[in-house]
């Protein structure tokens, strides 16, 4: 068996270190509003939990086992997700997916640190280069991409419950933030937000799109 399940429970060191990698992952993680910055509790609630069923105890085994009278396949809400069938597909898709976030966050903590933070109070300015010149909210695609490559390593019934209210908590943080942008940058922020994907680069894509077309039409 490719990285036998057993051999993973009862390692609380590894509980520990997985707890704090994300904690420091949150410490660089873009935002406008330093002294603003709401509580990411639910995002390492989500963190918390997977680490205790990938490295302590598979809670969600232990659950499924007692309501069915029978052990799940490994792969199926505890081990590897679907190892079964995919093998360690679904951690290699997590990899990448850890990459492109972490790759996401450092461009976007540098745009927002020169443009925004590192200016005197009421002088900083609507960051608007980098990713930001793609989608407005790329801190919240990070985390969406993030804790989709935690479900594709290892889905857990609480990272499965979790996972589409961590995604809403987000969403409405995301237009309280806008709200709060709108008060900063006035129209600067209208006209931002609409040329801009909220958290998906479409607005970018559909736009060059029609340039494209208008171009091969005129020639």
């Amino acid at each position: 068996m490719i990285d036998p399940v057993r051999d993973h429970f009862g390692e609380w060191w590894a509980v520990a270190a997985w707890i704090v990698l994300f904690g420091v992952f949150m410490l660089f993680t873009p935002f406008y509003k330093k002294s603003g910055v709401k509580p990411n509790g639910a995002f390492m609630a989500f963190v918390v939990a997977l680490a205790l069923e990938m490295f302590g105890v598979p809670l969600s085994m232990y659950a499924l086992s007692a309501v069915l009278g029978r052990y799940m396949p490994d792969g199926i809400l505890w081990g590897h997700t679907l190892n079964g069938y995919v093998g360690l597909l679904g951690t290699n898709i997590a990899v990448f997916c850890y990459l492109i976030g972490a790759s996401l966050i450092i461009a976007g903590w540098r745009q927002i640190y020169r443009d925004y933070w590192s200016k005197d109070r009421g002088e900083g300015k609507l960051v608007t280069k980098g990713i930001y010149s793609l989608i407005r909210h790329p801190q919240y695609t990070v985390f969406a991409l993030i804790t989709t490559g935690m479900l594709a390593e290892w889905a857990t019934l609480p990272t499965l419950v979790m996972w589409p209210i961590l995604g809403v908590i987000y969403y409405r943080l995301a237009r309280r933030e806008e709200t709060d942008m709108r008060e900063e940058f006035g129209i600067a922020y209208d006209e931002y937000a609409e040329a801009m994907g909220m958290f998906l680069p479409t607005k970018v894509f559909s736009r060059a799109a029609r340039c494209a077309r208008r171009a091969t039409a005129g020639t």
